[in-house]
């Protein structure tokens, strides 16, 4: 009897196969659509700032920093599923999400919430990535190892996230009569512009949003250029 060409067993491996990595993309698959409700709230009560006065914000951190902790909660099951895997295979399932769950981060802080030590309301914080490392207790920018962690590119593009936040942010604070704040905001963003600048960047997706920046930092730039024409930016900001 003739030997076969093919092992009769090679498809039933690769069938075994397919079978646990359908049954991996599953479990992640279902992780992150947790996360991804969770960033979606809190997105959602971030978006009530550009109709808060700051003297209210201590009001909405109670809920912001509620579905922050959640966030954490979902990064945790994550970072357990993930790093029984090849990191590579996987982080496309998670990466998007896990950007925009850093920049609700970025921005609370910055804001004046997470904890900050300056006064409610007080705004100017950025956190580092390794801040957002001890937030999401899991390691960040790892080389070497196939586990879960938070990479330096969805790091940036978490700040990136915020930008045009805080530009629009900027606007709706002079209707709300707070000029101090889209100074600020002014400020913040032409420094992380600039900041950005230094980089050199090999990532395709990263140098293309960063410009972007220089139409968010045009936009405040004009805005600000318009309250000082006015007179109405206040001494102690100029």
């Amino acid at each position: 009897m003739a030997t076969p060409l093919i092992d009769p067993e090679l498809f039933s491996q690769l069938k075994t196969k397919i079978e646990a990595d359908s049954l991996v993309k599953k479990d992640l698959d279902q992780i992150v659509d947790d996360l991804n409700q969770h960033v979606a709230y809190t997105q959602g009560v971030l978006s009530r700032i550009h109709s808060t006065p700051r003297s209210k914000y201590p009001e909405l951190f109670v809920q912001i920093e509620d579905g922050i902790k959640k966030q954490i909660e979902a990064v945790a099951k994550l970072a357990v599923t993930a790093s029984q895997h090849p990191y590579y295979k996987y982080n496309y399932k998670w990466t998007r999400t896990v950007q925009d769950s850093v920049s609700t981060v970025v921005l609370c802080a910055w804001l004046g919430g997470l904890g900050s030590e300056t006064k409610p309301g007080a705004v100017g914080r950025l956190l580092t990535i390794e801040d957002i490392g001890e937030i999401y207790q899991v390691p960040v920018n790892l080389k070497d190892s196939d586990a879960f962690h938070i990479t330096i590119e969805e790091y940036l593009l978490g700040l990136i996230n915020i930008i045009d936040e805080l530009s629009r942010l900027a606007m709706n604070s002079v209707t709300l009569g707070d000029n101090a704040l889209a100074v600020q905001i002014s400020g913040f963003i032409k420094d992380l512009h600039a900041g950005f600048q230094v980089l050199n960047l090999k990532n395709d997706i990263l140098r293309k949003r960063v410009d972007s920046i220089k139409y968010a930092v045009k936009r405040v730039e004009d805005v600000v250029y318009d309250l000082s024409l006015r007179n109405l930016i206040p001494a102690k900001t100029e």
